[in-house]
């Protein structure tokens, strides 16, 4: 995580731009590791000939290879707490696909902080909005509503 803050700055958050991420390349090698790891083969994905044919043009990125890379992206930008022992994703309230990612493109990810609160003694959650910029695209590649849980 970024900086480490005192829980009542980490909290007056609420509402804030928390900032945007540095870009990261998808490229074809990332996507096929990410079509080994998870078995998904689709060939808009792994074979550059075949995608050539659909109305992409080119392979894409699977969805869900690009929400897996928001915690490496949130990593370098999200702040935390002082003092915190662990913090766990606790899960998506809302997430949608809005552009494909093509093969060669990057992406970055801008971070808004929507609430914060303390679930009980020494947990905090935060509901923070996520919106991923595809370079040189007006749509974005996809929007969430990430929960996690801080345990302090």
């Amino acid at each position: 995580m970024g900086r480490a803050l005192p829980l009542a700055d980490y909290m007056a958050l609420k509402g804030g731009d928390l900032g945007t991420s540095e870009w990261i390349e998808v490229s074809q090698e990332r996507i096929n590791q990410f079509a080994d790891v998870t078995g998904d083969h689709q060939f808009i994905h792994v074979n550059p000939e075949l995608a050539a044919k659909t109305p992409f043009g080119t392979t894409i990125a699977h969805g869900y290879l690009t929400l897996s890379l928001l915690s490496g992206m949130a990593y370098t930008v999200l702040p935390g707490i002082e003092g915190t022992k662990m913090g766990v994703n606790y899960g998506l309230n809302s997430v949608r696909f809005l552009a494909p990612v093509k093969s060669g493109k990057r992406i970055r990810a801008h971070f808004r902080m929507q609430d914060v609160s303390e679930r009980s003694p020494g947990v905090v959650q935060t509901i923070v909005t996520v919106s991923v910029e595809i370079e040189g695209e007006e749509k974005p590649a996809l929007a969430a509503e990430w929960v996690t849980l801080q345990y302090i």
